[in-house]
């Protein structure tokens, strides 16, 4: 795991290049503080900072081939590196490393592309071919790890994360309202979607291609829920996905060093903590997120976990200070507006994770995904069915919808009841599954002077997407969580950017491409969708605690504009003041402030989901505009890595 940074073509004077990628390096160094490095030639620079890993000795970069011609920066894992050295050794190529990041270099020398679909692993790599000048970008197919890249004219810029880019002479950063509009709206960035005006993201499965002033991209993953996977009864099921999740945490437990895994209280993670156990040569650490706010806590069934396993546990408990207090660094390594503080605290677990000496980590993330365990699948499943349904049947179905609220009675079904009668045929073309979620993020995109249509951006997506119109109503709302929420959201804000904030890199086993094929080919086949996740739970019931597999899901959450209204931070007046709110040309200040007021003087039960929404996504983009825009204090803590190797090859020619 690492962080990348480089440039091409650059107009500023060749003499000052090596600053140049020195800096724009150090501001990602938290993400590698271990070493650092880059290459220069007369048309390119490549840099890495350094998470060391795998071959911790030797997989130095960037990492050039034997001729010197092709060079590697690479932030990632390839988890299959082993077979496919194998395979590339039986082809005739000579390894000098262990490292994954020499496989990745033989890789696509050897296949070229046709690599990409092979990789299974979370990676975002540049390969620059000094002979031609070209610059290939590649990310990997769920968007686990990020690329962002700038176009100024013939100059071309690329980083893992965009405060890269403050060291790019002449550029200044602008939220751009269209995205800001849609981000508001669909309650994330979508795939090529950043905030910033003229600066990119490479989306996931895609790879491009950079050469003479000519940018090219291009798809080399699908995402698609199709399989050929063949299974025959219920018990082939279970044993399938029992096989396909031990077979990844394996995988993902190749490491130099410690593996550890985040506890959260929910089936997902002790099937991740389990599998680990048992897997690991080391005795298993274990780390959670546990709150003073009993609403939001699950610390009892995570301290059971850890007890079940005879982990080495530690929990970090979160107080509404605390994610008042951390907000303002959490947003900085986001560098996207939130509509959430889910992500604060996982910013401070990583810290404490990366202090007890652990620098990767095994989640969850995914499962929901794969197995269909979000409310959404199962109310995709009522809306559709609706109008052919029995008033009894539905007050049944309602009735089992939401068995993790505390306060879920007749009073709500009966409100839920009008609200599914009005979303149970498709307004939004493509978009039947979310068109409820939909509704807060019209709300939040009134904070916009003019929003204009916030979900043209998603309409065009699903549009353009192969194949996307022909999948089933499941199928359409997997496909959308997958590329939106999951890559915008909790694999980025929520996941990579809070973990690598502190050096610690992420794993995800149920992101594993044969975990997820093993899901689409038992989902709704041996499962309806009304008990979530039942095939994954029944998998392992006879493994784990009772309580754990029977345990309904909790969805993680943090206190939202609560932990405002209650701690007062500082930096409140200092960005929500009226004539703080006017500097920002998009926003529709006196709204914005009507919000705030609202938020932080009412009592809690006075504000809804989607105030609450509104409010974080307010404070993260002013935040933004304070330091990436007005670039003020940002004088949060730059890890600067200690070894630093220089290659300049200007005026060297390649070897003939």
């Amino acid at each position: 795991m690492c962080g990348i940074a480089g440039f091409l073509g650059a107009a500023h004077e060749p003499a000052a290049w090596p600053e140049t990628i020195r800096t724009m390096l150090t501001a990602i160094g938290h993400r590698g503080p271990d070493a650092m490095g880059h290459m220069l030639d007369d048309r390119a620079a490549l840099g890495t900072a350094r998470l060391s890993i795998i071959d911790i000795a030797s997989g130095i970069q960037p990492m050039g081939d034997p001729s010197g011609r092709y060079w590697l920066a690479y932030n990632g894992e390839v988890y299959n590196y082993l077979e496919l050295r194998a395979e590339l050794e039986a082809a005739g190529c000579v390894f000098e490393t262990r490292s994954d990041t020499e496989v990745v270099l033989q890789a696509w020398l050897h296949w070229g592309a046709a690599c990409l679909p092979r990789f299974n692993g979370g990676f975002a790599f540049a390969l620059y071919d000094r002979a031609s000048g070209r610059l290939v970008l590649a990310r990997d197919r769920y968007g686990k790890r990020p690329l962002f890249y700038l176009r100024r004219g013939g100059e071309f810029y690329f980083a893992s994360e965009m405060k890269s880019f403050f060291a790019v002479p002449g550029f200044t950063f602008e939220q751009d309202a269209e995205q800001l509009a849609s981000i508001l709206a669909c309650w994330t960035p979508l795939p090529d979607q950043t905030g910033f005006r003229g600066i990119d993201s490479l989306p996931m499965g895609e790879w491009m291609s950079v050469e003479n002033d000519t940018v090219n991209r291009h798809r080399y993953e699908a995402l698609s829920f199709d399989t050929a996977e063949s299974v025959a009864s219920e018990a082939e099921a279970l044993e399938l996905i029992r096989e396909r999740l031990r077979a990844s945490v394996a995988l993902r437990l190749r490491s130099d060093v410690e593996v550890g895994v985040y506890l959260s209280g929910g089936v997902d993670s002790a099937i991740t903590a389990l599998l680990a156990q048992r897997e690991s040569r080391h005795a298993l650490s274990t780390f959670s997120v546990a709150f003073e706010d009993a609403a939001f806590d699950e610390s009892p069934q995570q301290r059971e976990m850890a007890d079940f396993l005879g982990s080495r546990h530690q929990a970090l408990t979160i107080s509404h200070g605390d994610i008042a207090s951390a907000l303002p660094d959490a947003v900085f390594h986001a560098e996207v507006p939130a509509f959430r503080c889910a992500f604060v605290p996982m910013y401070l677990l990583s810290r404490l994770t990366r202090d007890a000496g652990i620098k990767v980590i095994l989640s969850g993330e995914g499962a929901d995904e794969a197995f269909l365990g979000y409310d959404l699948f199962k109310e995709v499943l009522l809306r559709r069915a609706w109008n052919h349904l029995g008033e009894d049947v539905r007050r049944d179905r309602l009735g089992r919808l939401y068995p993790h609220l505390a306060h879920y009675g007749p009073q709500e079904i009966a409100a839920l009841t009008g609200l599914y009668q009005q979303f149970a045929e498709e307004r939004m073309p493509g978009l039947f599954s979310h068109e409820m979620r939909f509704q807060n993020g019209r709300f939040a995109a009134r904070l916009l002077r003019d929003a204009g249509d916030p979900f043209a951006a998603i309409s065009r997506l699903v549009a353009g997407a192969p194949g996307y119109g022909a999948m089933s109503d499941i199928h359409k709302a997997q496909w959308l969580e997958y590329r939106t929420l999951l890559a915008g959201y909790l694999l980025s804000t929520q996941g990579e950017r809070m973990s690598l904030a502190h050096g610690v890199e992420n794993r995800c086993p149920f992101l594993d491409p044969a975990v997820v094929a093993a899901a689409s080919a038992t989902n709704l086949r041996f499962d309806d969708g009304v008990e979530e996740k039942r095939l994954l739970r029944l998998a392992f019931a006879d493994e784990l605690p009772a309580s754990i597999v029977t345990k309904r899901k909790f969805p993680y959450r943090a206190p939202d504009s609560a932990a405002f209204a209650s701690a007062r931070p500082d930096y409140l007046e200092a960005l929500l003041s009226e004539s703080e709110l006017t500097k920002l040309p998009f926003l529709d200040a006196k709204f914005a402030k009507r919000l705030t007021d609202k938020v932080l003087n009412r009592p809690a039960g006075e504000i809804g989901t989607k105030e609450d929404q509104c409010f974080v996504f307010l404070l993260s983009i002013a935040l933004l505009d304070r330091y990436f825009v007005r670039r003020e204090g940002a004088g949060l803590t730059r890890v600067v890595p200690p070894q630093s190797r220089a290659i300049d090859l200007r005026g060297k020619p390649l070897a003939a």
